[in-house]
Formats: structure tokens, sequence, C-alpha cells
């Protein structure tokens, strides 16, 4: 029976079947890192919080989720974005932009998530001391949310690193589920192959 089945199609079959279960297994991998990022994060979370380098205009991955305290200098702007408050209620997220010039010269500039409300008007806060979670995302790839809130607002819901999507085992499973589709569905027609093939001989 191996002597009749078709030679490059068959491995071509393979190949891709063995691409698929490698696949499956690498997002298991992730899963395990995603897990362990996540559990990193919650332990951050629980950390004192931390003076912020008055520099610091860029991702930091040691800083995420951890508490931290700053000043802003100057907000040069404002932004709104929905969001949720304390209490699970939609409304608006008022964001504030922090900018100054740094020691070496060049710009810096870090977001504030100041407060929730239902007003979408800029609030009137300039600048001052900010304590709050440091995440990733905004415009800027970071920002903080601040805790307790800024300029008379509501404070928003908390960032919970607990929150973020782990979603590897259920890719790991369509990745083992298109290896095993792929392996019936070549089957049944290697089947029929063989059964005309038999029939012709």
């Amino acid at each position: 029976m191996l002597k009749r089945l078709p030679l490059i199609p068959t491995l071509l079959v393979l190949i891709a079947v063995g691409i698929m279960i490698r696949l499956g297994f690498w997002q298991l991998d992730r899963m395990g890192q995603k897990e362990a990022q996540i559990a990193s994060y919650a332990a951050a979370s629980r950390l004192d919080a931390v003076v912020a380098d008055p520099d610091f205009a860029k991702l930091d991955e040691a800083l995420i989720y951890r508490r931290v305290s700053f000043t802003c200098p100057k907000v040069s702007g404002w932004r709104s974005t929905a969001g949720r408050n304390a209490q699970n209620r939609e409304g608006i997220i008022q964001v504030a932009r922090c900018d100054w010039t740094g020691a070496d010269g060049t710009a810096r500039a870090v977001e504030v998530e100041a407060g929730w409300s239902n007003n979408p008007a800029a609030p009137g806060w300039t600048g001052g001391a900010v304590t709050g979670v440091y995440v990733a995302g905004g415009v800027l790839g970071y920002k903080v949310v601040a805790d307790p809130p800024l300029a008379g607002l509501a404070a928003i819901a908390a960032p919970d690193p607990n929150d973020l999507p782990n979603n590897h085992w259920s890719y790991a499973i369509q990745w083992f589920l298109f290896a095993l589709v792929a392996l019936v569905i070549y089957g049944i027609a290697l089947r029929k192959r063989l059964a005309v093939k038999g029939a012709e001989g």
C-alpha cells in the first residue's frame, strides 16, 4: 500500500501537518510565558510606589503595573477616550499630556489618565504631583493611570494585570485541530484515490 501512495502530495501534507503541530506547541509555550508575565505584573502591582525618573519618556518594562509618583511640569494638551470608572460605569477618561525638556535638552512627554467624567470638556488641571499606575498603552505606548484621580475627576477602574488577554490555549487547540482536519481530509481523498486505482486495476 505504501508503494501506491502519491509521494509528493503525501510529503507536502505531512510537512504541513508537522508545521501546524509545531505551531500548536509554540502557542502552549507562549501561554506559559504570558502566565509568567501576568504573575510578574501582579507582583509589581502590590509593591510600594516608586519615584519615577523625572526624565522617563519611554516604555519601561520594569515599571509596568508598578505604582509611580512624579511631577508633571506642564500640561500641553488634553484628549478624551471611552472608559469605565471604579464603579464600572461607562463614561469619559480625561487624558493629560505632560511635556517638559529633559536634562539632556530633549523633549520628554508622558500621558496621564487623570480621571473619569461624564463631561467631555478638558479639566483645568495644569500640572503638579501625580501618583498612579504605570502601564503600557496610550498614544506614546505607555501611560500613568492616576490614583488618586486629579482635577476633581472620579476614580478610573484600576488597571488589573489579570485582565490581560491570554488566548494562547485556544490558538494551540486551533492549530492541533487544523492538523487533524488536514489528515482526515487527505485520508478521505487518498482512500477515494486508492479505491479508483483498485477498480481500474
